[in-house]
């Protein structure tokens, strides 16, 4: 670019362009505000210093660390459905994701399915757990229940519990308040040692959850919290659904989430519901689509008064599994898109459910899962709680890892300043679900620098091209528009662009590329970007701030070698590198904090040997549930005495060391593998394979007797399959096939420099 083109703005604060326009183009414009100072002062937690003299505290827009904004990450993983053997591996790689925080549930029916006998052993040991994440470096919330919903049965109460129809359950009910008491007594005794106060990684707990009634209620868990020795310096609710009455100010800390698309919709059609919402941006932090299964159809609004909390999130959505009425079959880009608009709607917390999927454990007196047999709405798999998440039920690492892990370096590195900046919102913004000519996209700012972000995608439904748009920032010290020549949004696209951004005293007035990632070495302060897919890569730098010769940049190559290399005026040294798409998803920090990319994870492949038992038996007719919502009901026990049955033989020579999973492609209704009889997983069909990871039923699965059982899926069966997950019936009524049964040996790799 000509700098004749442009005019510097040198009598305020920032660097801003004026550019001469093209005609064609279509400027997409927001006026920014420089924002009030932060609020505080109101908030009623706990002891916010541990021994060390570190302090967490927070602001009505951010977490705070020792006083300083922060942009942490949290991701969930519920250690009861997670065998012990497994939590460091586990946890270091949700550490390697970029994880700074790990939400965990404390189911009661887990702990005291049978009352009075409660269990804290194996799997179900909440102290191990906080003592293995304390190990990593890992913070942690608990979420304490009583009732936690999570897909487990009763929501986590146990069946004695719900027996007591004399009580007011998730009320004030001096009788179920008191069995409150007891359960928090334990939970209080598990964190014992393991709080912030004491050097622990516990900071916070959340009460209860996806609760709308009373105040009271919240109050009174919290006081018993207290009471119970559970002294924190997070307090913390979900801040879904908006309450009829809010909590009084200050006493317990919202946390919001929004998801991609809903297993629990009561429908079989795609993106029905209000999930749409999620692939815009707006103020509202309120998903009304979040839990309608059990919370109704709501109308949009937040409580009054959210406004006075920062925007966290404890529930964007990782993955989704599938319920038997409702197949979800996430893209990986619909997680990626989700959590950018909520990063560009002003969150300063990304909390995901799930990080990493799980399995329900062993039950005493049932199988602990939720099911409409049980009075819950849906019928979710007996055993699997994979939750399609970034780190799968037995360690798999899915695709979505890799585009939130990029994200998470660009919090870490980016996000202090970022947390503190309000969202502003377009003047024009979509209308409904089907304006798919209005482009999506926020800014967040100081009222000086910031970041523009962009998402032309929505799920299962293409978005086209936006051409020749400019963007408009009407900021407190003058307009700016860029970038200096009108660009083509590219369909489906998303991401982040900075304005006015300092880069280690030099001011990079615009990039069309995503700054991600920095690092510090031999005095160059590097800082990497990631190529917009379809849109040539500009950095434009304020002369000013330049010692050397040249201030813009225009279609800039991705390689990882540094594209730009750059002299501050005070005699620093900073240089860019443009990175493709594939290589921004393959780069990562070791532990030294030096930039490395991962190979692709080596595997070997071998084909296991399957033998026909039975073939299916006559198609079972689907009841329906009865009420309002009526929807197909999952096969009981006694349906599989008509399923197709093959015996798997493992290869003789397994080497455990290779971390191996059985994988299966198949299509049916629902499949179930069981072990000399006893069923270890199951899966209801949904076009993603069935793994089954073999360490984790070693020894007895390497000589035992390994079936596969398939329900045949019937071709006008009442269930949501997503298009890519539909089979080709052909002239065939139902199928139950395997199409593919391997064994996949993971290796661990070496980066590469």
């Amino acid at each position: 670019m000509n700098p004749r083109c442009f005019k510097l703005l040198t009598a305020v604060a920032f660097a801003s362009l004026t550019f001469s326009i093209s005609l064609r183009a279509e400027i997409v414009s927001a006026t920014i505000q420089t924002p009030p100072p932060a609020e505080t002062g109101y908030f009623k937690f706990g002891t916010a210093t541990n021994p060390a003299g570190h302090k967490i505290s927070l602001n009505s827009r951010s977490l705070l660390f020792d006083g300083q904004p922060v942009f942490p990450v949290m991701g969930e993983m519920h250690y009861s459905r997670v065998p012990q053997a497994e939590w460091r591996d586990e946890l270091l790689k949700m550490k390697a994701g970029g994880v700074d925080i790990v939400a965990t549930y404390v189911f009661w029916i887990h702990h005291e399915e049978i009352e009075g006998q409660f269990d804290w052993s194996g799997q179900r040991d909440l102290k191990k757990f906080l003592q293995t994440c304390n190990e990593v470096g890992l913070k942690v919330v608990v979420r304490c229940g009583p009732w936690c919903h999570g897909e487990v049965r009763n929501g986590g109460f146990p069946d004695w519990v719900v027996a007591h129809k004399d009580w007011k359950l998730r009320s004030t009910d001096t009788n179920f308040l008191a069995a409150v008491k007891i359960l928090y007594g334990q939970i209080a005794g598990q964190l014992q040692g393991k709080l912030w106060k004491d050097g622990g990684p516990v900071i916070g707990i959340q009460v209860d959850n996806e609760f709308g009634g009373s105040p009271n209620y919240l109050l009174a868990l919290k006081k018993i919290a207290i009471e119970s020795g559970i002294d924190v310096p997070l307090y913390i609710k979900t801040g879904w659904p908006a309450m009829r009455t809010p909590v009084p100010l200050g006493e317990l800390l919202p946390l919001f989430g929004a998801y991609a698309d809903g297993f629990w919709e009561r429908d079989t059609k795609p993106m029905d519901g209000a999930s749409w919402g999620n692939f815009t941006f707006k103020f509202t932090r309120t998903d009304t689509g979040v839990g309608n299964d059990t919370l109704g159809n709501r109308n949009s609004g937040d409580t009054a008064g959210t406004e006075k909390y920062p925007y966290l999130t404890c529930e964007v959505g990782g993955g989704m599994p599938a319920s038997y009425h409702r197949r979800m079959n996430y893209d990986p880009r619909d997680v990626e898109a989700v959590a950018l608009t909520q990063l560009g709607g002003g969150s300063s917390l990304m909390g995901y459910y799930m990080y990493h999927g799980g399995q329900n454990p062993e039950g005493k007196l049932s199988t602990l899962q939720e099911s409409q047999a049980t009075g819950y709405p849906n019928d979710l798999p007996e055993k699997t709680y994979d939750f399609n998440a970034p780190i799968g039920e037995y360690g798999q690492i899915n695709p979505q890892y890799y585009w939130l892990r990029r994200l998470h370096l660009f919090l870490h590195d980016f996000g202090a300043p970022l947390a503190q900046m309000p969202a502003t919102l377009p003047d024009l913004r979509p209308v409904d679900k089907n304006d798919f000519t209005t482009l999506r996209w926020a800014a967040r700012s100081d009222g000086n620098s910031g970041y523009v972000f962009v998402n032309n995608y929505q799920r299962l439904q293409p978005l086209p091209a936006k051409t020749n748009v400019q963007f408009k920032l009407n900021l407190p010290g003058g307009e700016f528009i860029f970038p200096a020549k009108p660009v083509t949004i590219p369909a489906d696209g998303f991401f982040i662009w900075p304005f006015n951004l300092d880069l280690g005293g030099v001011k990079l007035i615009y990039a069309t590329a995503q700054p991600f990632c920095k690092i510090q070495g031999d005095g160059i302060q590097t800082y990497f970007f990631a190529q917009t897919p379809g849109v040539k890569a500009e950095f434009i730098f304020d002369p000013q701030t330049v010692a050397s010769s040249r201030a813009d940049f225009i279609n800039v190559k991705p390689s990882r070698k540094a594209a730009i290399k750059l002299k501050t005026k005070s005699g620093g040294e900073i240089q860019i590198v443009l990175l493709n798409e594939a290589d921004s998803l393959a780069l990562h920090k070791d532990d030294a904090g030096q930039a490395v990319f991962e190979k692709e994870p080596k595997t070997s492949t071998m084909t296991v040997k399957t033998k026909l038992l039975q073939p299916a038996g006559p198609m079972r007719k689907i009841p329906f549930s009865t009420g309002k919502s009526s929807i197909a009901i999952a096969p009981t026990d006694s349906d599989f005495t008509n399923a197709a049955v093959w015996k798997i033989t493992l290869p003789a020579k397994l080497d455990l060391k290779m971390n191996p999973i059985l994988r299966i492609n198949y299509v049916g209704d629902v499949a179930r593998l069981t072990l000399n009889g006893k069923l270890i997983d199951d899966n209801f069909y949904a076009g993603r394979t069935f793994d089954l990871g073999l360490n984790r039923y070693a020894p007895e699965i390497l000589t035992g007797d390994l079936r596969l059982e398939i329900l045949p899926l019937a071709k006008n069966a009442p269930i949501y399959l997503e298009p890519k997950a539909r089979p080709d019936f052909g002239r065939k009524e139902s199928l139950a096939e395997i199409q593919s049964v391997q064994m996949i040996n993971r290796y661990d790799v070496e980066p590469e420099d």
